[in-house]
Protein backbone atom coordinates (compact mmCIF):
# COMPACT_ATOMS: atom_id res chain seq x y z
CA UNK A 1 0.00 0.00 0.00
CA UNK A 2 1.27 3.02 -0.56
CA UNK A 3 0.68 4.75 3.05
CA UNK A 4 2.96 1.80 3.91
CA UNK A 5 5.94 3.02 1.30
CA UNK A 6 5.48 6.76 2.57
CA UNK A 7 5.74 6.17 6.21
CA UNK A 8 8.72 2.97 5.42
CA UNK A 9 10.62 6.46 3.06
CA UNK A 10 10.06 8.85 5.90
CA UNK A 11 11.23 6.25 9.21
CA UNK A 12 14.17 4.86 7.17
CA UNK A 13 15.17 8.14 5.92
CA UNK A 14 14.46 10.24 8.90
CA UNK A 15 12.54 12.62 7.07
CA UNK A 16 12.09 15.96 9.12
CA UNK A 17 8.88 17.73 9.61
CA UNK A 18 10.83 20.43 7.63
CA UNK A 19 11.29 18.41 4.85
CA UNK A 20 7.84 16.77 4.57
CA UNK A 21 5.91 20.18 4.83
CA UNK A 22 8.27 21.49 1.89
CA UNK A 23 6.99 18.26 -0.03
CA UNK A 24 3.69 19.14 0.91
CA UNK A 25 3.66 22.59 -0.74
CA UNK A 26 4.76 24.28 2.89
CA UNK A 27 1.84 23.00 4.53
CA UNK A 28 0.28 20.31 7.11
CA UNK A 29 2.08 21.35 9.82
CA UNK A 30 -0.23 21.81 12.95
CA UNK A 31 0.54 25.35 14.45
CA UNK A 32 2.35 25.57 17.93
CA UNK A 33 2.91 21.73 18.46
CA UNK A 34 6.18 21.15 20.23
CA UNK A 35 7.59 18.16 21.25
CA UNK A 36 7.52 16.84 25.28
CA UNK A 37 11.09 15.15 24.73
CA UNK A 38 13.35 15.79 22.94
CA UNK A 39 15.76 13.92 19.82
CA UNK A 40 12.66 11.54 19.16
CA UNK A 41 11.73 10.87 15.37
CA UNK A 42 7.89 9.26 14.81
CA UNK A 43 5.69 8.63 11.85
CA UNK A 44 2.82 6.88 11.49
CA UNK A 45 -1.29 6.49 10.27
CA UNK A 46 -3.14 9.02 11.83
CA UNK A 47 -5.68 8.41 14.55
CA UNK A 48 -7.70 10.98 15.56
CA UNK A 49 -9.45 11.15 19.00
CA UNK A 50 -11.71 14.18 19.83
CA UNK A 51 -12.20 15.77 23.41
CA UNK A 52 -14.92 18.56 23.93
CA UNK A 53 -16.05 20.49 26.69
CA UNK A 54 -13.01 20.57 29.26
CA UNK A 55 -13.61 16.64 29.27
CA UNK A 56 -11.30 13.67 28.17
CA UNK A 57 -13.98 11.39 28.60
CA UNK A 58 -13.82 10.95 24.72
CA UNK A 59 -9.81 10.27 25.20
CA UNK A 60 -10.67 7.18 27.27
CA UNK A 61 -13.28 5.47 24.93
CA UNK A 62 -11.07 6.14 22.17
CA UNK A 63 -7.63 4.85 23.28
CA UNK A 64 -8.29 1.20 23.38
CA UNK A 65 -8.64 1.01 19.56
CA UNK A 66 -5.36 2.88 18.50
CA UNK A 67 -3.60 0.42 16.53
CA UNK A 68 -0.01 -0.52 17.01
CA UNK A 69 2.15 2.51 14.84
CA UNK A 70 -0.30 5.23 15.19
CA UNK A 71 -0.27 8.54 16.03
CA UNK A 72 -2.78 9.04 18.30
CA UNK A 73 -3.81 12.91 17.06
CA UNK A 74 -6.74 14.05 20.15
CA UNK A 75 -8.48 17.36 18.91
CA UNK A 76 -9.66 19.26 21.08
CA UNK A 77 -12.72 21.99 21.48
CA UNK A 78 -13.60 24.03 24.67
CA UNK A 79 -10.54 22.52 26.51
CA UNK A 80 -8.43 25.54 27.10
CA UNK A 81 -6.72 26.00 29.71
CA UNK A 82 -6.98 21.81 31.04
CA UNK A 83 -4.59 19.35 30.23
CA UNK A 84 -5.80 16.54 27.86
CA UNK A 85 -4.06 13.89 29.03
CA UNK A 86 -1.32 12.78 30.80
CA UNK A 87 1.35 10.40 31.64
CA UNK A 88 -1.71 7.45 32.64
CA UNK A 89 -2.88 7.97 28.92
CA UNK A 90 -0.17 8.78 27.29
CA UNK A 91 1.86 4.86 29.15
CA UNK A 92 -1.40 2.86 28.16
CA UNK A 93 -1.24 4.19 24.68
CA UNK A 94 2.27 4.23 23.89
CA UNK A 95 3.50 0.74 25.97
CA UNK A 96 0.34 -1.38 25.70
CA UNK A 97 -1.19 -0.10 22.25
CA UNK A 98 2.24 0.33 20.76
CA UNK A 99 0.85 4.03 19.39
CA UNK A 100 4.17 5.31 17.65
CA UNK A 101 3.20 9.01 18.88
CA UNK A 102 0.62 11.02 20.59
CA UNK A 103 -0.30 13.98 19.93
CA UNK A 104 -2.62 16.39 21.90
CA UNK A 105 -4.02 19.68 19.82
CA UNK A 106 -4.16 21.24 23.26
CA UNK A 107 -2.56 20.74 26.70
CA UNK A 108 -1.10 17.98 28.85
CA UNK A 109 0.55 17.53 32.17
CA UNK A 110 2.86 14.99 34.40
CA UNK A 111 5.55 16.85 32.89
CA UNK A 112 8.27 15.57 34.80
CA UNK A 113 7.39 12.21 34.12
CA UNK A 114 6.52 12.65 30.78
CA UNK A 115 9.48 13.43 29.92
CA UNK A 116 11.85 11.24 32.08
CA UNK A 117 10.03 8.07 30.42
CA UNK A 118 10.79 9.63 27.17
CA UNK A 119 7.37 9.44 26.14
CA UNK A 120 6.96 10.17 22.43
CA UNK A 121 4.29 13.16 23.25
CA UNK A 122 3.63 16.46 21.30
CA UNK A 123 1.34 18.97 22.38
CA UNK A 124 0.82 22.34 23.12
CA UNK A 125 2.57 22.77 26.50
CA UNK A 126 1.73 21.94 29.93
CA UNK A 127 -0.97 22.62 32.57
CA UNK A 128 -1.53 21.07 36.17
CA UNK A 129 -5.04 21.17 35.94
CA UNK A 130 -6.66 18.70 34.00
CA UNK A 131 -9.55 17.79 32.13
CA UNK A 132 -12.53 16.23 33.75
CA UNK A 133 -13.37 12.36 33.27
CA UNK A 134 -17.10 12.56 32.93
CA UNK A 135 -18.83 13.38 29.73
CA UNK A 136 -20.09 16.45 28.99
CA UNK A 137 -20.62 18.15 25.02
CA UNK A 138 -19.71 16.33 22.12
CA UNK A 139 -17.20 17.56 19.99
CA UNK A 140 -18.60 19.69 17.02
CA UNK A 141 -20.00 17.39 14.93
CA UNK A 142 -19.45 18.79 11.47
CA UNK A 143 -16.11 19.77 12.51
CA UNK A 144 -15.35 16.45 13.39
CA UNK A 145 -16.82 14.86 9.76
CA UNK A 146 -14.51 16.68 8.27
CA UNK A 147 -11.12 16.08 10.15
CA UNK A 148 -12.15 12.09 9.70
CA UNK A 149 -12.39 12.97 6.22
CA UNK A 150 -9.34 14.66 6.06
CA UNK A 151 -7.00 12.65 7.89
CA UNK A 152 -8.58 9.00 6.83
CA UNK A 153 -5.03 7.31 5.53
CA UNK A 154 -3.21 10.11 6.15
CA UNK A 155 0.03 10.28 7.67
CA UNK A 156 1.58 11.99 10.90
CA UNK A 157 4.97 12.73 11.37
CA UNK A 158 6.20 14.24 14.63
CA UNK A 159 9.74 15.41 15.63
CA UNK A 160 12.01 18.37 17.43
CA UNK A 161 10.35 20.95 14.61
CA UNK A 162 6.56 20.26 15.29
CA UNK A 163 4.45 17.88 14.17
CA UNK A 164 3.19 17.55 10.14
CA UNK A 165 -0.29 15.67 9.47
CA UNK A 166 -0.42 14.65 5.58
CA UNK A 167 -3.65 14.15 4.59
CA UNK A 168 -5.16 10.94 3.17
CA UNK A 169 -5.73 12.58 0.18
CA UNK A 170 -1.87 13.90 -0.45
CA UNK A 171 -0.63 9.97 0.33
CA UNK A 172 -0.02 9.43 -3.45
CA UNK A 173 3.02 8.33 -5.61
CA UNK A 174 3.15 11.79 -6.05
CA UNK A 175 4.44 12.47 -2.73
CA UNK A 176 6.76 9.81 -2.85
CA UNK A 177 8.45 11.22 -5.87
CA UNK A 178 8.52 15.15 -3.81
CA UNK A 179 10.01 13.59 -0.67
CA UNK A 180 12.53 12.38 -2.88
CA UNK A 181 13.15 15.00 -4.75
CA UNK A 182 13.34 17.22 -1.32
CA UNK A 183 15.56 14.77 -0.08
CA UNK A 184 18.12 15.45 -2.90
CA UNK A 185 17.75 18.97 -3.06
CA UNK A 186 18.85 19.27 0.61
CA UNK A 187 21.97 17.12 -0.37
CA UNK A 188 22.42 19.63 -2.89
CA UNK A 189 21.85 22.51 -1.11
CA UNK A 190 24.68 21.66 1.52
CA UNK A 191 27.14 19.99 -1.13
CA UNK A 192 26.69 24.05 -2.68
CA UNK A 193 27.36 25.45 0.40
CA UNK A 194 30.12 23.41 2.16
CA UNK A 195 31.80 22.79 -0.79
CA UNK A 196 31.47 25.33 -3.53
CA UNK A 197 30.45 27.64 -0.78
CA UNK A 198 28.13 29.31 -2.74
CA UNK A 199 25.89 32.25 -1.44
CA UNK A 200 22.37 31.60 0.00
CA UNK A 201 20.79 33.36 -3.08
CA UNK A 202 22.57 31.43 -5.72
CA UNK A 203 21.02 28.03 -4.21
CA UNK A 204 18.10 28.74 -2.96
CA UNK A 205 16.60 31.44 -4.89
CA UNK A 206 18.04 31.14 -8.21
CA UNK A 207 19.12 27.31 -7.80
CA UNK A 208 21.73 27.89 -10.04
CA UNK A 209 22.84 24.16 -9.42
CA UNK A 210 20.65 23.54 -12.37
CA UNK A 211 22.47 25.64 -14.76
CA UNK A 212 25.43 25.06 -13.70
CA UNK A 213 25.78 21.06 -13.26
CA UNK A 214 28.80 20.61 -14.25
CA UNK A 215 29.88 22.30 -10.76
CA UNK A 216 27.93 18.98 -9.17
CA UNK A 217 29.86 15.40 -8.67
CA UNK A 218 27.94 12.97 -11.38
CA UNK A 219 26.11 11.12 -9.16
CA UNK A 220 23.71 14.44 -8.26
CA UNK A 221 23.58 15.55 -11.80
CA UNK A 222 22.63 12.31 -12.61
CA UNK A 223 20.08 12.29 -9.75
CA UNK A 224 18.69 15.66 -10.32
CA UNK A 225 17.75 14.67 -14.41
CA UNK A 226 15.87 11.71 -13.26
CA UNK A 227 13.59 13.63 -11.41
CA UNK A 228 13.09 16.23 -13.06
CA UNK A 229 12.09 14.17 -16.19
CA UNK A 230 9.81 12.13 -14.23
CA UNK A 231 8.43 15.95 -12.73
CA UNK A 232 7.77 17.00 -16.08
CA UNK A 233 6.00 13.88 -16.89
CA UNK A 234 3.59 14.73 -14.19
CA UNK A 235 2.30 18.20 -15.35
Amino acid sequence: MIIDDVIEQIRRNRISTTEVADALGKSGVLPGMQAVTPDLHRVGPIHPIFAAGGSNHGVHVALPDVQAGEVAVVFTDGCEGRAVFGDLMAKYALLYRDAAAMVSVGLVRDAARLRRERYAVWSHGFSPLGCVNQFTEPFPEDRQQSLVEDYRGGVAVCDDGGVVLIPGRQVTEDLVERLQRIELQEDVWYYCLDTLKWDTKRIVCDREYLTASDALPPAYREALAVLERRFESME
